[in-house]
């Protein structure tokens, strides 16, 4: 099969017809007998063998380790990988490349092992599960879990960060609160009095709203968030669907009971409760964690920093803090910036300490503490600590691979967890303990933790480094606040958008698959974007690449079309707004050009795309922007292949309800076309390009 030309698994167009691949990997429609109604089970066994071959054939396409090799774009990435190999230490790919041939029965979601009867697989032979269950439900049940999941993911983080806000406002944890304007909007919008009222007081009660949404048990009570922060008009049709969540806790705690074996057999009913999913990890996962966030430690600003490997200095004691939670990595920041410890550094034998960023928790820190240099996001995280540069590795919790502590033993670098959600065997624990009663001694665990990688740096003198020569500045920090004192409003913006010089605006985030070539994607997809002058909104690990190739610097104005370059001036093309909570900052940006339009959001040209997504919590972060209105866009097919009813649900039949869609492409240049063409079909119902 040629791997280049491989066709997408598209959705199916009528009852009937399937789409699979033919020798040569380009789609195919095939034809059902028209004797057989389409729910009968005969239907059914035809429908799982052909969509079954199809994920077989799509399966042929995933890269192996010498093609990520030679097709990621990022030549760090490409000298560490071979670096990799002759050192002998494991990666992500490697494992990957050990997997194969993945099995297809989870590829199309159609394998359950909910209970001990189990586990199951739909095929021809057998088109139920020992419960009834059929290919739909298990689909739906599997899909169901994987959005709760992230629910639960984004709402740990959530909650830590609004925890650290309640707790500073009432003094048990020793720090400033930094964004009091944020508080206070924030506050009034909530209905909570702010006038002639402390901050404290006021970030005291913001957080407690914050924790009632995530937390709320009763189903009489109103999540402000949703009422508070989504347009009325957005509220409506979830209220039409009955979607709207009592509480993130909620969902979670209902989506596992629905899915269980032997209780919702009816897939419409769980895919309702996916939804509802959606709405909870957005307004607490994503929302109330940014909410917090910039109330706590600052919306930062617009700062330029150093990224890639090449930024790894040796003779300083270097740590990298990777995951998710800014409480305790804003105190590690804080006290190896301090002379005292600087001095111990020096005394140990090396020139100073620094700072570096794996995943969120280096996004979230850099342009608010500034000397943090991002250098991956979590697929690559092995590839770092492969450089031996690196003496201390700090984990917080989420997108920490298991597999780091291999390749840190390699190079006798340091590792401490920091939560108790989140250990890994054999690291060293600096923990908050499971109640946080330790919360008040937040600095001196940032002391101990620095502490020890001073410690490491001298014990591992004679270990050498191997660092790849590349390093580029990056822009970053980009915000409402920002388009507001850069342009004075949205109102420019909106009316390059309206003239034309800028086609519309795409929201481009999400983690990274080794099913498609490592970062390649995401590259391919924004160069098609920039050059037909889409604007490019960028947070989380997708933004990796584009900060480490030149994308977010000027540079990165050679690769847009006319308009859009004209219009920038000096700005990046792409703008980073942070980690992937800071979606809120994109939604942000997307409301107040919808604003000045006069538009919905639903109706503007605008799109997400996350084109290398993988772990739970991508599911709902696609989701919650269909939820208001906004098609996403990616080169990874989601485990659905195994049920008609749930493909058409998630991909073409949210666009009556929700005004959006899912649109798969494994081919990015392709997919970029799409997100073209439909901006340009956006533009046209509302008369932009009318002439």
């Amino acid at each position: 099969m040629a791997r280049d030309h491989a066709g997408h698994i598209a959705h199916i167009h009528s009852h009937r017809n399937i789409i699979g691949f033919d020798e040569n990997g380009v789609s195919v429609v095939t034809h059902k007998a028209d004797h057989a109604p389409e729910d009968s089970e005969e239907a059914r066994a035809a429908f799982t063998k052909d969509y079954m071959d199809a994920v077989k054939a799509w399966r042929k396409t995933f890269p192996n380790k010498d093609e990520q090799i030679e097709k990621t774009p990022d030549p760090a990435v490409k000298e560490m990988l071979r670096r990799s190999d002759e050192l002998g230490f494991e990666t992500c790919f490697d494992r990957f490349d050990a997997q194969q041939p993945q099995c297809s029965f989870g590829l199309a979601g159609i394998c359950c092992k909910n209970c001990t009867m189990g586990p199951c697989r739909i095929t021809a032979k057998a088109p139920r599960g020992v419960c009834g269950a059929d290919a739909d439900l298990i689909v739906a049940r599997n899909l169901l879990r994987a959005a709760a999941a992230g629910v639960s993911q984004h709402g740990m983080h959530a909650r830590e960060v609004i925890l650290s806000l309640k707790w500073a406002a009432e003094g048990r944890l020793d720090l400033p609160i930094l964004g009091e304007q944020k508080v206070r909007d924030v506050a009034r919008k909530l209905g909570i009095k702010t006038e002639h009222r402390q901050l404290k007081r006021i970030a005291s009660e913001l957080a407690d709203a914050l924790l009632d949404d995530l937390s709320r048990s009763d189903p009489e009570g109103e999540y402000r968030t949703i009422s508070a922060m989504a347009p009325a008009e957005r509220q409506k049709v979830w209220r039409d669907l009955d979607i709207l969540p009592i509480s993130a806790y909620h969902e979670v705690f209902e989506s596992l009971h629905k899915s269980g074996c032997a209780i919702d057999g009816d897939w419409r009913s769980i895919m309702q409760q996916f939804l509802r999913c959606g709405l909870a990890f957005t307004f607490s996962g994503v929302t109330g964690a940014n909410i917090a966030t910039d109330a706590l430690f600052g919306v930062g600003d617009r700062v330029t920093s150093k990224v890639n490997l090449g930024a790894l200095k040796p003779g300083y004691v270097n740590i990298a803090v990777h995951g998710h939670l800014p409480t305790l990595v804003s105190q590690i920041v804080a006290v190896g910036h301090e002379p005292e410890f600087i001095e111990r550094a020096k005394a140990a034998g090396a020139k100073g300490i620094r700072f570096y960023g794996i995943c969120c928790s280096g996004l979230a820190a850099m342009y608010r503490y500034g000397g943090v240099i991002p250098l991956s996001n979590a697929v690559s995280a092995e590839l770092v600590l492969g450089t031996g540069a690196l003496d201390l590795w700090v984990a917080d919790v989420q997108d920490v691979f298991p597999s780091i502590m291999e390749v840190a033993r390699c190079f006798r670098t340091t590792v401490v967890t920091t939560s108790e959600s989140a250990r890994l065997p054999g690291a060293e624990r600096f923990e908050y303990d499971h109640h946080h009663t330790n919360i008040e001694q937040t600095r001196e665990l940032a002391c101990a933790i620095v502490n020890r990688g001073i410690e490491s740096f001298a014990g591992r003198r004679d270990v050498k480094s191997s660092i790849p020569p590349y390093e580029v500045d990056a822009e970053v920090g980009f915000s409402v606040e920002w388009v507001h004192r850069h342009f004075g409003g949205f109102g420019p913006l909106a009316d390059a958008i309206r003239d034309g010089h800028v086609l519309g605006v795409v929201n481009m985030v999400g983690c990274n698959n080794p099913k498609v070539p490592y970062e390649r994607c995401i590259v391919d997809v924004v160069d098609e974007l920039l050059a037909n002058n889409v604007l490019v909104i960028s947070n989380g690990c997708a933004s990796f690449p584009l900060m480490k190739l030149g994308y977010c610097n000027a540079s990165g104005l050679g690769r847009c079309g006319e308009g859009l370059r004209g219009f920038l001036g000096c700005v990046p093309p792409v703008w980073h707004v942070g980690e992937c909570i800071d979606n809120t900052r994109s939604s942000g940006i997307f409301a107040g050009i919808a604003g000045e339009l006069g538009c919905r959001i639903a109706d503007a040209p605008f799109a997400f795309s996350s084109p290398e997504w993988s772990n739970e919590k991508s599911v709902d972060a696609a989701l919650g922007f269909r939820l208001m209105g906004v098609s996403s866009y990616h080169c990874v097919e989601p485990p659905i292949y195994g049920s008609k009813n749930v493909i058409e649900f998630l991909k073409e039949g949210t666009m009556e309800t929700l005004g959006s869609r899912m649109v798969v492409d494994v081919d990015p240049k392709k997919l970029a076309g799409r997100i073209v063409a439909d901006m340009r079909q956006a533009r046209a119902q509302l008369g932009f390009d009318a002439h």
